[in-house]
Parts: C-alpha cells; sequence; structure tokens
C-alpha cells in the first residue's frame, strides 16, 4: 500500500462474469480442460474498420509482431477456431443477462443486435470478439448510496492465456465462447472501500440467479478510475474483491505524483530534441549485469538527454515518469531502460554516470535515459521514450492499465476508440418482447432479506448465517438440500466454512455444487460423521469422487460397539492420567480418540463413549 495521503477519486466499475451455460455460440461444453487434443499457429493483423479507421490500440497491437498458438481442447470446435460462423445464440445467457437488467432496474433493449469489438492481441482467434447490448440505466443501492447502471451487455470470454516463449503466445481454447455478462456502474464511486462495496453487492445479484461460475477466475472486475485534474484510465483484470481498494488507492497515488510532475514541468519549459546517440562502445566494458547482459543479447545502449527532467523521473524515493516511460517500452517488447535519477545502481558506479552525462551533454538540471534494445528497434525505443516525456507535462494520459497482484498496475496500451467496434453480420437479432420479459420476472429470486428471514425461521439457524447463505447465492441450494437431507447446521458449516478452507487447501473451486447433494445423503445415511467432511472434500477438489475419497481416508462408518472396543484400549492406555485427574481426563484422551476416529462416528458421540470408559475406571478405582 503507498504512503501517499488517501483522494478523492471517481470511478466506475465493469463487473464481467462467466455464466454456468453452454457457450455463447456453439453447443459446446463452458469448462475448463487439460486436454489437449491438437495446436493451430496463426497470426493476425489490424485492419480498417468499415468506417475507414484503425483503432490505435489495435494498431500497436499489431507491431509487436507476435505468433499465436491455439491448444484445441474437447470442448472447441470449428465455431472457437474461426473456421466455422457463429451457430444460433445461446438463449439461456441472453435470459440471465435481462434477469439481471431486471434485477437492477435497467431497461432492456427491443432488439439485442451483436458487435464486432476488434481485439488482436491473440486471445480471439477471430481478431474480434463478439459483444452485444442488453440493457441501458438503472440503479443499484448500496447502503445508503445509489450507484447507477450504466449499461448490461453479454459478450464471449476469450481464450485462456497458457505460455509465452519469445514472441510465440500460447492460448487454450476451452474458454474462448463461454458467455460473459458484462455490467458498467456510472462513475457515482468516490472511494476505495465504496469500490468493494459496489462489485460486492453486484456479485451477490449473480449468484442469486444461481446460473453463474463460481471460483478464481470466473468473475474480473475492470474499473475506470480519475482524481482532481487527472483522467479516465482504465484498469483491467482485478480478479480479488479485496484487492479493488489499494489498486484504486495506488492509482489515485500515481496520478497524483504525475499531476505534480506536470506542474514542475510547466515551470520549466524545455524542449526535448529527436536524437539519441549510441553509447555501447563507452558501456561495454561497464561491471553493471543489466547492462552487459543486454550487451550479450545483440543489443545495443543508447542514450537520450531529457532537458529539465532532472528529478522527476523519480522523486522521493519513488520513480514517477521514469516507471512509466519503462513501462511504455516494455508494451513494446522493449526491457533494458535505466535513467540517470536512479543512479548509481544496478551496477552503474557514479563515474560512469557522470561520464554518460558528459558525452550526451546533459546539464545539471537536465535528465537522460539509457536504453538497450536492437539497432533495428532503437529508433522506435527512443521515439516512445521522448513521446511519454512530452505526455508528462500534460498530466495523466488516458490508458488502459494491467492490475498486478501486488496491487499497483502496469501500462497496456492506450484507451480503445470507437473504431474497434463494428457490426457482426453473421449472428441474427433477438426481438426482446413483453412474453420473454414477463416469463423472466415471474422467475426472479426473492430479496435477500427474504431469503434470510425464511431460512433463519425454517431451519432455526443464527441470523448471521441465514443472511451471509442468502447473500452468498446459495439460498435455493440450502433450502433444498437441507430440506432433504437435514443436517441444517452442518451444511451451514459446509457452504461457509469448509467448503471455502477446502478451496484454498487443494487450491480448486467447486464449479459445480451438485456434488454436495451426494455428500449430504452418505452424511445421512451414516457413512461417515461429520467431522469427516473437511478432508472429503479436499479429496474431491484434487479429482476423486466421493466414494474414491470415503475408502482413501478409511472414513467408512463405524459401529458404535467397534469405537467402544478402541476407546477403552485408549483409556486403559492412559489408566494412570484417569486415575490422577478423574473426569477431567476426557479433556486429553478426546484428542488421542479424535485421531483415530475422526469422521467415522460423530464427535459427540465419541464423547459419551470416552466419558462413560472414563467414569467405569473411576468407579472400579473406588471399589
Amino acid at each position: 500500500m503507498n504512503s501517499d495521503p488517501p483522494a478523492h477519486i471517481k470511478a466506475g466499475l465493469e463487473i464481467h462474469q462467466q455464466l454456468e451455460t453452454e457457450k455463447l455460440f456453439c453447443s459446446c461444453p463452458s469448462d475448463l480442460s487439460e486436454q489437449v487434443n491438437g495446436l493451430v499457429l496463426r497470426k493476425l493483423r489490424v485492419s480498417v474498420s468499415e468506417m475507414g479507421e484503425v483503432d490505435e490500440a489495435a494498431r500497436l497491437q499489431t507491431a509487436k509482431n507476435e505468433s499465436f498458438q491455439y491448444e484445441i481442447t474437447p470442448n472447441s470446435c470449428l465455431v472457437e477456431l474461426d473456421e466455422e460462423p457463429p451457430h444460433a445464440v445461446n438463449m439461456e445467457a441472453i435470459r440471465v443477462g435481462l434477469e439481471m437488467a431486471l434485477l437492477l432496474h435497467s431497461t432492456p433493449v427491443d432488439e439485442v443486435h451483436f458487435m464486432r469489438k476488434v481485439v488482436v492481441d491473440g486471445s480471439n482467434t477471430a481478431g474480434f470478439q463478439r459483444t452485444a447490448l442488453l440493457s441501458m440505466g438503472g440503479w443499484l443501492d448500496v447502503g445508503e448510496r445509489r450507484v447507477g447502471i450504466q449499461s448490461i451487455c453479454c459478450e464471449e470470454d476469450a481464450c485462456r492465456k497458457i505460455d509465452r516463449k519469445g514472441d510465440t503466445v500460447t492460448y487454450r481454447l476451452d474458454r474462448l465462447g463461454v458467455p460473459l455478462l458484462e455490467i458498467s456502474t456510472d462513475p457515482d464511486i468516490d472511494s476505495p472501500e465504496m469500490l468493494k462495496a459496489v462489485a460486492r453487492k453486484i456479485g451477490m445479484l449473480l449468484r442469486a440467479t444461481g446460473k453463474v461460475k463460481r471460483g478464481i477466475g470466473t468473475i474480473r472486475e475492470d474499473l475506470n478510475i480519475s482524481v482532481s485534474g487527472g483522467s479516465r484510465v482504465e484498469i483491467k483484470g482485478v480478479q480479488e474483491l479485496d484487492m479493488l481498494p489499494a489498486i484504486a488507492e495506488n492509482e489515485a497515488a500515481r496520478q497524483r505524483r504525475l499531476l505534480d510532475a506536470s506542474g514542475r514541468l510547466s515551470e520549466r519549459k524545455h524542449a526535448i530534441a529527436h536524437g539519441w546517440k549510441d553509447m555501447t562502445a563507452m558501456l561495454s566494458s561497464s561491471q553493471s549485469t543489466v547492462i552487459r547482459r543486454s550487451l550479450n543479447a545483440g543489443s545495443i545502449m543508447g542514450g537520450m538527454v531529457l532537458p529539465g527532467y532532472a528529478g522527476l523521473l523519480s522523486s522521493g524515493g519513488q520513480s514517477v515518469i521514469g516507471t512509466e516511460i519503462a513501462q511504455r517500452l516494455r508494451a513494446m517488447g522493449i526491457h533494458g531502460i535505466l535513467h540517470s535519477d536512479e543512479l548509481p545502481a544496478y551496477g552503474v558506479t557514479e563515474e560512469e554516470k557522470i561520464r554518460v552525462a558528459t558525452v550526451l551533454g546533459a546539464g545539471g538540471g537536465d535528465a537522460f535515459v539509457l536504453c538497450a534494445a536492437p539497432l533495428s528497434r532503437m529508433d522506435e525505443a527512443m521515439a516512445a521514450v521522448v513521446a511519454r516525456a512530452m505526455q508528462a507535462a500534460d498530466g495523466v494520459p488516458e490508458e488502459t492499465r494491467d492490475a498486478k497482484e501486488d496491487g499497483s498496475t502496469a501500462y497496456s496500451r492506450p484507451l480503445p476508440g470507437r473504431a474497434r467496434m463494428y457490426p457482426e453480420t453473421d449472428v441474427l437479432p433477438i426481438r426482446v418482447d413483453r412474453k420473454l420479459l414477463d416469463g423472466i420476472a415471474s422467475e426472479l429470486p426473492e430479496p435477500f432479506e427474504e431469503q434470510a428471514a425464511k431460512i433463519e425461521k425454517e431451519f432455526n439457524l443464527h441470523r448471521q448465517q441465514a443472511v451471509q447463505i442468502a447473500e452468498e447465492g446459495y439460498g435455493k441450494l440450502f433450502t433444498d438440500l437441507g430440506s432433504r437431507y437435514g443436517n441444517p447446521a452442518v451444511l451451514a458449516r459446509i457452504l461457509l466454512n469448509n467448503m471455502p478452507e477446502a478451496e484454498r487447501e487443494a487450491g480448486a473451486s467447486f464449479e459445480d455444487l451438485s456434488v454436495l447433494e451426494g455428500v449430504m445423503a452418505r452424511l445421512k445415511d451414516g457413512a461417515f460423521a461429520k467431522e469427516a467432511v473437511p478432508g472429503l472434500l479436499v479429496c474431491m477438489l484434487r479429482g476423486s469422487g466421493l466414494d474414491e475419497c470415503i475408502s482413501a481416508l478409511g472414513i467408512g462408518g463405524m459401529a458404535k460397539e467397534e469405537a467402544a472396543g478402541i476407546i477403552a484400549r485408549i483409556v486403559n492406555e492412559h489408566v494412570d492420567l484417569v486415575r490422577e485427574r478423574g473426569e477431567a481426563s476426557v479433556g486429553p484422551l478426546m484428542g488421542l480418540a479424535m485421531k483415530e476416529l475422526r469422521g467415522k462416528i460423530d464427535g459427540r458421540e465419541i464423547n459419551s463413549l470416552l466419558a462413560s470408559e472414563v467414569r467405569r475406571v473411576i468407579s472400579s478405582k473406588g471399589a
């Protein structure tokens, strides 16, 4: 987390949620797959839109000259390979989107039309993503605040990125075409914590439909954010709700630092000369591992003066414009850059810094940049350095950035423009009539408050548990399983505690919660005790079936007589402890008994048998 003071922000959210349906334009399953049946190698290039324009973000992506390798999976077909036109639209996905529109008081369109959105980073084999507007407007109440809903769209998810080697990126086709709902809010959010609250509330409504996927990677948040005097910056790919406040705070601090640098630059008013010098010979004997590694890889070292930029590339121990320049170059595939505000460092000595400044003609108020790149790309790299440095005078540029795990962000590309959108001619429009909407309205989930009240009353649960079950979207599942198999307290603990803990331990998620029916049914039949459930869930998440896990963990139901014999043996082995501590020995002996009997017989039954055996031993001692 940054140490800068908190800032007022202006922000909006885009929630992207995968739906639990077949794919959007074919009948292939939408589950992920680890089976690869073949490979296809492709290259993509940008083209002029039907309006005669070229999207700048797509043009820069094409300039990277990357190749894309696609792994064919059992749940991909010719539609995903872009060798066959899309099939009829998955109407279940459209219905879920319209259901969310009604829940968010958003006005559905009269007719759904799909558009093509240019995407040439390889994540879509066709070079575009299909997306359709479902509704506009609406609102969401979060506490005492009302946040406007801008739009709800339905679109297809992209390929799953697997690997990158050099200029070749490998994608897997299993995720391509999975239906996504995109819910965009108005920029009504004014604090980092409110971002999290709004995202959480929308997530609750999505889960309430019972038709969305769950687990890591199935939902992500993009945010648009600015501070006073800044510009709209889009941050993509936040997958953890708890990271939203940190990312917002860090972005606000970044924009304030850039605005401060802009103000200082306006006072200096120095022009940047377009030109660079080859510093390779001078630095060839440097002991810097950064420089030596770059030179050994065939790059040259170029140097350029940035007049008046001293103290602005880094400031107060924080990199400012220097990081912005470095990230802009990394997006072009150029990674070797050093600048004077951070030197001496990375093996570059003070003497080397002075020599470079002298050769480049940098004065006391000037900064310089050293860049490692192939000779064929040095002009391009230095032009990018000049462009980003000059852009700094204007403050905060509009751009798209990627969220990172530490809460920071990195430059990705310019904000896309309207040139990236054009009509989809292979998908027929879908009429949204009153009959369709009335049918959806009749099946809307109950409000969370009503669900929680019913669960609390019917199953005698604690109010907090009932509310959490409803808000997590488990209301219908809990009511169904609890009514059929009993053990509501155990079921609540499974959903709210055991399952999340098992998912963290196994590093996987239950994509289909119907597996819990088998667990509850076997528990009711006495196949195992409730204490066995956590271990069972972990075992099942690692790929084994329920019966396999029961056998592997050795937790099949045990007769009461057999358990009593084991407990008698344990007590007999620790008879001195019983005679010394009397009934107080039940506590320490319970731990030993649970080691042998956990999951095989109910814990309360173990405690009862143990207490009875301890009393028997005490009684015999008295006799």
